[in-house]
């Protein structure tokens, strides 16, 4: 290690051949494979081991979408990558190169003890959800993501593979369209004298900091997620269909998805009001009770919000939405009695549901005795919490849970910058909707795909520290406009613009609210270092916390104004209109653009151009339709891998 002296402040030199940011499913897969594949000078470089997504967060069983490997459920790699292109601004390349690596990265989990169920066979066994035609979901209960997280690191422990924990990433550093390599802030290190910077010098990196979860105020992501992805758009990177997101229900004090289960044993809805009146609600705004139960069956693995769905099942998010932020009221679920329209048994609810409950022997009881029989971990996870569903009803809203776009990477998950790789749900690309569990794939075959691309690609030359100083220069400058007189902080403009997001720039969407909101991250993020200000080192990863927030607001928004005048609603995006369709005849507030579909057939790319971010369409790339012959594939692989 080195060190350097940048504008009087010290900074700590490491070189790499590939490093990889983030812990999560996706972070570690990508240095398993790297050292698997050869690669084996690298490093991980992350805020916190135990933060991110993949390690907190879950829901009634989180949910692992594969192909099918279960008795006579015909299927095929084509097939599954048709499902998962056909969710619309979704690049075929990607979309067929996850659906072939979906065996392979699910057997890898298999042999690192995840937990997968199989029937006596030994077959992977699936279940329908969200968007799945096929039956090829599967889990291992509430914490899936987290079971895969801590077997991949432990096989990247037992490889000996430096993690450089408690480092924030905070500047992607470029030449000439390639990578050079990242600045950290070390968080062990600060104080006046050293603000713990920290330059890793590396010609490939790997990026799995997650979704942009900072930017909601309404939110399932854990509090310890908050996404890097700005600082990929200000080095060059294009953001993809960034304005696509997945909302949908969850619980507020703990944050969890309340889908699958929760929904499918019936729960009652009731809204507190102000003066602490409790009433249930759903029937209100049904023709019958029976379906206003119909719509939260479906709720089960009809989770996400969907425009579509309107009316349908996602008009219990626009009631409860209505709820809470219309008529003032708290919303819960209460699993200690049973809802209206049961009162003389299960006999009035649709086949579809009747018939599921029946096939799980849980046509008895309140929905805490159908919860508990169906799936107690379900129940024990909210108790380990502190939450007992058994005598407490579950506080719930429409949360922010996944953005489905993030950004634009090719089918070895590489970026428009040489060198800089994306994989996990940074990486944009699920389109418009995408069948539940696609996301915890993706985490598997795109790392994969990154870290076979740069073991077959020639050595890179490794970047040297002059190309870098240019721009450490100019960041040291503009940080050291952050001691400057002033008491303005950088967290309660974090809080202002997390709280219009939500209002205005999530399930439902105002272009007359995002018009303004955007102008008004525009000026923070141009004028952030001369309207912040620090009183001391310990709140400078924060404060850049809150700029790569402005900066990701800025791609989003840009985003989301373009897809709705062109688009209207789609996806998990209600477009509202002054005029247009009521989505209810009880909830006369929403009126909606309908969907123009043709863009479906297009990607939303989003880029800096002079300051500013804009956004456009392009066609997406087709699926490709492959007709290999065997022998000239035999010859190819060799060739590539060097084998004679």
């Amino acid at each position: 290690m080195e060190t350097i002296t940048v504008q009087n402040r010290p900074i700590r030199v490491l070189r790499f051949d590939a490093l990889v940011i983030g812990t999560g499913c996706a972070g570690y897969n990508a240095a398993d494979s790297l050292h698997a594949l050869g690669v084996t000078h690298i490093a991980i470089l992350t805020e916190g081991v135990n933060m991110g997504t993949s390690r907190n967060t879950g829901s009634d069983k989180q949910t692992y979408y594969k192909l099918s490997l279960c008795s006579d459920s015909a299927d095929s790699v084509y097939e599954l990558a048709q499902n998962l292109f056909s969710g619309g601004s979704v690049n075929g390349d990607t979309a067929l190169a996850e659906a072939a690596g979906s065996v392979r990265a699910f057997m890898k989990l298999v042999s690192l003890g995840v937990p997968f169920p199989t029937n006596a066979f030994g077959e992977y066994v699936g279940y329908k959800t969200d968007h799945d035609p096929k039956q090829r979901a599967t889990s291992c209960g509430p914490l899936t993501s987290k079971r895969m997280t801590e077997c991949l690191e432990q096989s990247v422990l037992s490889k000996g593979i430096p993690i450089f924990d408690g480092m924030q990433a905070v500047k992607l550093l470029t030449a000439e369209g390639r990578v050079l390599g990242v600045l950290a802030i070390d968080q062990s290190r600060l104080s006046p004298s050293d603000w713990g910077l920290t330059l890793f010098l590396a010609p490939r990196v790997i990026m799995a900091t997650g979704g942009p979860a900072i930017l909601y105020e309404n939110s399932v992501y854990p509090e310890s997620q908050t996404g890097m992805t700005g600082m990929a758009l200000e080095a060059g990177a294009v953001g993809c269909n960034l304005q696509e997101w997945q909302y949908g229900l969850a619980s507020t004090a703990f944050r969890w998805n309340v889908s699958g289960t929760y929904q499918q044993v019936l729960p009652r809805y009731i809204a507190v009001d102000k003066e602490g009146n409790e009433r249930e609600f759903l029937p209100d705004y049904f023709p019958t009770p029976a379906a206003a139960l119909d719509c939260v069956f479906l709720k089960g693995y009809q989770w996400p919000f969907d425009a579509a769905k309107v009316p349908g099942s996602s008009l219990i998010d626009l009631i409860v939405h209505h709820e809470i932020f219309h008529k003032g009221c708290r919303v819960y679920l209460d699993y200690t009695q049973n809802p209206k329209g049961l009162e003389q048994g299960f006999s009035s609810l649709s086949p579809e549901a009747y018939g599921y409950l029946e096939r799980s022997g849980a046509l008895f009881g309140a929905p805490i005795d159908r919860l508990r029989h169906m799936n107690p971990q379900a129940i024990r996870l909210y108790a380990s919490h502190g939450i007992f569903l058994e005598r407490e009803p579950l506080e719930i809203s429409v949360c922010a849970q996944h953005n489905n776009g993030g950004l634009d990477v090719d089918c070895h998950w590489q970026t428009s910058l040489s060198g800089l790789y994306v994989a996990g749900e940074a990486a944009g690309t699920f389109g418009v909707t995408r069948p539940g569990g696609s996301a915890l794939n993706s985490t598997q075959a795109g790392s994969f795909r990154a870290a076979e691309h740069i073991s077959l690609a020639p050595p890179a030359a490794p970047p040297k520290v002059e190309e870098a100083l240019p721009q450490l220069e100019e960041f040291l400058k503009s940080l050291s406009l952050l001691w400057a007189s002033g008491e303005a902080q950088s967290l309660p403009l974090r809080r202002k613009v997390q709280h219009q997001m939500s209002e205005a720039a999530a399930h439902v969407r105002s272009p007359e609210k995002l018009r303004p909101l955007l102008t008004l991250c525009e000026e923070e993020y141009h004028h952030f270092f001369e309207h912040t200000r620090l009183s001391s080192p310990a709140e400078l990863p924060q404060a850049l916390k809150t700029r790569d927030m402005l900066c990701t607001a800025c791609a989003v928004l840009s985003a989301m104004l373009c897809s709705a005048s062109r688009c209207g609603s789609r996806g998990s995006a209600l477009v509202l209109s002054p005029t247009g369709t009521p989505a209810h005849d009880k909830l006369p507030d929403y009126t909606f653009f309908p969907e123009d579909r043709s863009y479906r057939a297009s990607c939303l790319l989003s880029h800096l151009e002079a300051g500013r971010f804009v956004s456009r369409f392009h066609p997406v790339r087709p699926l490709p339709k492959t007709e290999d012959w065997f022998e000239t594939v035999w010859q190819e692989y060799n060739r590539l891998h060097g084998i004679e």
